[in-house]
């Protein structure tokens, strides 16, 4: 049984990442429309924070695959598991953040827990057809985005083709302040759920509820934490997301962040975690492979994947260190 105290440690910490993902992943609903001058910078910004609280309440079905398939049972962990795992993303998300690297809070969450069950009770305890499944998810959703992207936006130069760029960007910087909602609303849908689900697992595991069910002030806490957090705002990301992978006119935003949510609504639809930040990056590349192919700067796209693949290990290295300090520390 969990110390009680601890658990309310617990879901301090998973507040605190939830806020910070807000402002790590800003970025990934407001970087285009922010780039292409389509919105303020400060508009951009309220509107997401609003939008991300809107879509944080929606559904708890990617709460249930975080809390459910990342361990085989929630009686094998306790809080100093838990809080090791999110310390260990938190630390990850502040340094990439402050870096202005575009990484995965989804990967520094999942490569946490990894890491802070692995060193406390071992690898038995993880439920490997669960991890497989979301790693999975994390894995094929970037390359579906860019797959959308680049099919949206050769499906708008076949239309809008002939018109000349003084039009279409006219026409699009009003497209895109609904395609920039869109994508707001479904980050909040997606990426406020997986703090959610780590409350309800301290929460389950401490005996506080009996079910896998979130409740009610742990939804309205993880929306209102991600949607301060998205307030505060990420511009280091904001300058690499929307600038530095290609130089986007308005229908080059309309039809990135078009892709990023229709990509991370089916996820959400399916109970599946993603990675916004990769989805987003991965549907960027796809539009500006679309407008061709040496239009996006693959260095800093190479630089980015870089980063997306060893998050989890690194977040799972500084989890592990976490928890043997903490257990030292309450032993």
């Amino acid at each position: 049984m969990l110390d009680h105290g601890f658990v309310w440690i617990v879901v301090f910490l998973a507040l605190a990442f939830d806020y910070i993902n807000g402002f790590h992943d800003t970025a990934n609903a407001i970087a285009t429309s922010v780039s292409t001058r389509a919105i303020a910078p400060k508009t951009a910004v309220e509107m997401a924070a609003i939008l991300n609280f809107l879509g944080a309440l929606v559904s708890t079905g990617v709460a249930k695959t975080i809390g459910g398939d990342l361990v085989r049972s929630a009686d094998l962990i306790n809080s100093e598991v838990i809080a090791a795992a999110l310390l260990g993303g938190i630390t990850w998300n502040l340094l990439t953040w402050w870096w202005g690297i575009p990484s995965s809070s989804s990967h520094a969450l999942i490569g946490g827990v990894i890491g802070a069950v692995c060193v406390s009770v071992g690898y038995e305890a993880l439920n490997a057809s669960g991890i497989e499944r979301i790693f999975l998810s994390l894995v094929l959703s970037p390359i579906i985005a860019m797959g959308v992207g680049f099919s949206i936006m050769i499906l708008l130069l076949w239309i809008f083709g002939k018109q000349s760029p003084v039009v279409l960007n006219h026409r699009f910087r009003n497209m895109q302040l609904i395609s920039a909602s869109l994508m707001a609303f479904s980050h909040g849908s997606n990426d406020a759920q997986k703090a959610m689900g780590i409350i309800t697992l301290a929460l389950l595991s401490g005996g506080y509820i009996e079910t896998l069910d979130v409740p009610l002030w742990v939804k309205l806490a993880c929306a209102a934490a991600m949607a301060l957090g998205t307030a505060a705002g990420g511009w280091r990301i904001i300058s690499t997301m929307g600038t530095k992978i290609f130089r986007m006119e308005t229908i080059n935003g309309f039809a990135a962040d078009l892709g990023s949510a229709l990509t991370i609504f089916t996820a959400t639809f399916l109970h599946l975690p993603v990675s916004t930040t990769h989805v987003v990056s991965g549907s960027i590349m796809g539009v500006g492979s679309a407008k061709r192919v040496n239009a996006v700067n693959w260095s800093v796209a190479r630089s980015m994947v870089m980063a997306w693949f060893v998050t989890i290990p690194l977040s799972a290295g500084v989890s592990a260190v976490i928890y043997l300090i903490i257990d030292f520390i309450v032993r």
